[in-house]
């Protein structure tokens, strides 16, 4: 039986095979820290779990979605943006609620591509940014972020012919894998960039709120012009410690947000309506839980850095997100290296090349363990 041809676009992630092979070592007796997965180990803080509880065991919240009125969740996705990033947003027109983000990084490209079209694609990156473009039968330009340039698109670098073919660009800071944040300068240029060449931006934000050395990340929807040029996708996984719950948000541009709206509609019924009520008492309470869960990130951030020093590679300590990116030692491919930490010393880190050619050469690594197990696997590595 024969698939689509689209579906050739759509490779096995190295993480998820290597997960699959890492369960098969627990099996066999191996104690394994893994250092790629990005989940973090913290719960959910105790008003969210107890508000989700009580909803779950209300018996008439359990209908389809569309039964019941989103607009609460989008009022509080919409004053949320205003307190953290300053950013006002329509509540009705610019705010659209998403099963997570990775529900709106993949649609978007539904909304905004043709067969043929051109999108800009930072490498490295988050894979399925490449697979979204591929899927909907459009064409990728690389944008390669350089340590030299603190891992951020040089859009003066982006030939005008080039600029003038594109139809959108994706943009993520805090950035997933290096731990790069962009600067307000930088978003003033891409806001301007966009409005010259008439390219959409999609900036994905999603690690916003995990942060260190108290300088929270800055919104591209804060800027003047920005709603102009694109929307935001954000998310409480990261920021609330709830991966598995799916509930995120993409807000900005009220023609795109129209235009995923009715795609949604299609594709999903919308947010299962207790996790709609938690979503707005996440966004309508204190996030004072986040001061100290930040503070352990950055403990664990210091212990990894330190580590990896150590042993002889070149790090760059991230100021937001739960990830470490640093070069792989001379003489190694990032896989080569990776594999072998995996065979020898039990410590499973991800090759910098699954998420692109400019990738290659490094590694990342997921502060998502407490400092003891950190400190454990730093020890493993020195032995390498």
């Amino acid at each position: 039986m024969q698939i689509a041809k689209r579906m050739e676009a759509i490779t096995g992630m190295l993480a998820m095979e290597m997960n699959m092979r890492l369960a098969r070592m627990k099996q066999e007796g191996r104690d394994v820290i893994n250092l790629g997965v990005g989940d973090p180990d913290f719960t959910p803080p105790e008003h969210l779990l107890k508000t989700l509880g009580e909803a779950v065991s209300h018996p008439d919240f359990h209908h389809y979605p569309s039964c019941y009125p989103n607009q609460p969740l989008k009022d509080a996705i919409a004053g949320w943006y205003k307190r953290r990033f300053g950013a006002d947003l329509d509540p009705v027109n610019e705010v659209l609620p998403l099963l997570g983000s990775t529900d709106g990084l993949f649609l978007i490209h539904l909304c905004l591509l043709d067969t043929g079209y051109l999108a800009l694609v930072p490498d490295p990156s988050y894979p399925s940014y490449e697979v979204g473009v591929k899927v909907v039968g459009a064409q990728i330009e690389k944008i390669p972020l350089l340590k030299e340039n603190n891992f951020l698109p040089d859009l003066d670098s982006i030939p005008a012919e080039v600029a003038k073919k594109a139809r959108m660009i994706w943009v993520n800071y805090p950035n997933n894998p290096t731990g790069a944040t962009a600067p307000p300068e930088f978003y003033k240029k891409l806001i301007s960039w966009a409005k010259t060449f008439e390219v959409i931006v999609v900036s994905d934000n999603a690690y916003s709120e995990v942060y260190f050395d108290q300088c929270p990340p800055v919104s591209f929807l804060k800027f003047a012009g920005a709603k102009e040029v694109g929307v935001e996708i954000h998310s409480l996984s990261k920021s609330y410690n709830c991966c598995g719950w799916r509930a995120g948000m993409l807000v900005g541009n009220k023609d795109i947000i129209a235009g995923m709206a009715r795609i949604k509609a299609h594709s999903d019924r919308g947010m299962f309506y207790p996790m709609q009520l938690t979503a707005i008492k996440a966004l309508n309470s204190s996030d004072d839980f986040m001061e100290n869960r930040n503070r352990l990130f950055q403990e664990r951030r210091d212990l990894a850095v330190k580590g990896l020093r150590e042993i002889g590679l070149e790090v760059y300590p991230p100021q937001a997100t739960f990830y470490l990116w640093a070069s792989v030692p001379k003489g190694y491919t990032s896989q080569d290296f990776c594999l072998k930490a995996l065979e020898q010393a039990n410590v499973w880190m991800i090759p910098g090349s699954i998420y692109g050619k400019y990738g290659e050469g490094y590694l990342r690594i997921a502060l998502t363990h407490p400092v003891e197990r950190l400190a454990e696997a730093m020890g493993r590595l020195q032995k390498l």
